[in-house]
C-alpha cells in the first residue's frame, strides 16, 4: 500500500469513528433531562463560517477585546514563553489570534492547530503557510477533547505551549473544564505552559446581547446544528419548529444557549424517537463567566499555576499564562 493510500485509509477510518462518536453523543444528549447536544458539533463548515461572522458583530465583544489584549501585551507574552516554542491550539478555528502570537515568538518550532472541521482547518492552514512561510504548520483534524496524537515538528522544540483563546474553556462545566486543563497540562509537559483566554463576569444585559444579536446570526448558527444532524445523522428535525434562545443562569454564572421547540412534536434518529413538548429546550451551549481569581482556582485544581495575567481596561476579558506545578 502506498503512503498516500495508507493516509487516505487512516483518514477514512478516523472520519468513521468520529461519525460514530457523534451519533452516540447526540443520542445520549437527547435522552437526558434536559435534552442537550454537545456544542462541539456546531462547527461543521457552515457553522465555522457563521461563527466567524459572529466574531465580527458589534455585540460580540469577546473576540475583539481578547485580540486587543494580545496586541497590547504580545511582547511580554513572547518573552515569558521563550524561544523555539511549539504552539498547539485545540479548537483552532481560523488561527487569526495565533498568527499574532507566532509573529512575535522567537524562532517558533511549529504550529499545530487542531479542529473538528477538516475543510475549514485546511483552508486556514494553507493561508497561514502563505502568510508565515518560515513556520511549519501541522494541522490535525479531530476532537481536541479526545487528545488526538500530535505530529512531530521538523526540529525539536524547546517548549510546548498550549494556546486556548476565545473563551472556549467557558463551554465546559467545572469538572469538565478541570479535566480539560489537566489534559493541557499533560500535553504541555513539565516545562511547558498553557495560555488561555476566558470571559469575565459583567452586567447581564451585555452578556445576553453577545449571544442573541439583533441581526440573528447567532440564531442561524444555533439552528445550523440541527441542519447538520439532519444531514449527517439522518435526523428529521423541522428547523422551522425550533427557535434560538439565550438565558443567563446566575449560579453557576453562565449563559445558556437553547433551541426551543415551538410545538409538541417528535424527532427521529435511526430507530429512536424523541418527544418534545411545546416550549421544551435543547441545551446547545454553556458559556461560563469567571473572575480572574476564580479561574486561577480552577486551574490550580488541574495542577496549573497562574504565572501572569492580562486584562483590558474595562475588565471585560482576561488572558492567563498557566504553568505546571509539582503534584
Amino acid at each position: 500500500m502506498t503512503q498516500r493510500a495508507s493516509a487516505d485509509r487512516l483518514g477514512t477510518e478516523a472520519a468513521s469513528l468520529a461519525g460514530l462518536r457523534m451519533r452516540q453523543e447526540v443520542l445520549s444528549g437527547l435522552s437526558g433531562h434536559p435534552k442537550s447536544i454537545p456544542s462541539k458539533y456546531f462547527y461543521d463548515e457552515a457553522g465555522s463560517r457563521l461563527f466567524e461572522e459572529i466574531t465580527r458583530l458589534d455585540e460580540y465583544y469577546l473576540t475583539r477585546i481578547e485580540r486587543t489584549i494580545l496586541e497590547d501585551h504580545l511582547g511580554e507574552i513572547a518573552e515569558l514563553l521563550g524561544e523555539d516554542v511549539l504552539v498547539v491550539e485545540p479548537g483552532a478555528g481560523n488561527g487569526a489570534k495565533t498568527r499574532l502570537l507566532l509573529e512575535r515568538l522567537e524562532r517558533p518550532a511549529a504550529y499545530v492547530p487542531i479542529d473538528i472541521s477538516g475543510d475549514f482547518l485546511q483552508e486556514a492552514a494553507d493561508r497561514l503557510r502563505v502568510e508565515l512561510p518560515g513556520i511549519p504548520i501541522l494541522p490535525v483534524v479531530g476532537d481536541f477533547t479526545a487528545q488526538p496524537a500530535l505530529p512531530d515538528p521538523p526540529h525539536p522544540a524547546g517548549r510546548r505551549v498550549v494556546f486556548f483563546p476565545g473563551s472556549t474553556i467557558g463551554n465546559f462545566v467545572a469538572l469538565e473544564a478541570c479535566r480539560l486543563l489537566r489534559g493541557m497540562r499533560w500535553l504541555a509537559g513539565a516545562e511547558g505552559a498553557v495560555l488561555v483566554g476566558f470571559d469575565l463576569v459583567k452586567p447581564v444585559e451585555r452578556l445576553l446581547a453577545a449571544y442573541d444579536d439583533r441581526s440573528g446570526v447567532t440564531a442561524r448558527f444555533n439552528l445550523n446544528l440541527l441542519e447538520r444532524l439532519n444531514r449527517e445523522l439522518g435526523a428529521d428535525f423541522d428547523l422551522a419548529s425550533f427557535r434560538h434562545r439565550a438565558i443567563f443562569e446566575p449560579v453557576p454564572s453562565r449563559i445558556e444557549m437553547h433551541l426551543v421547540s415551538t410545538r409538541s412534536q417528535q424527532v427521529r434518529i435511526d430507530d429512536r424517537t424523541f418527544d418534545f413538548a411545546s416550549g421544551e429546550p435543547i441545551v446547545t451551549e454553556h458559556c461560563h463567566k469567571y473572575t480572574p481569581d476564580g479561574f486561577a482556582e480552577l486551574a490550580c485544581a488541574a495542577g496549573l499555576r497562574a504565572e501572569a495575567e492580562w486584562t483590558d481596561p474595562d475588565r471585560l476579558f482576561c488572558v492567563q499564562l498557566l504553568v505546571p506545578v509539582e503534584e
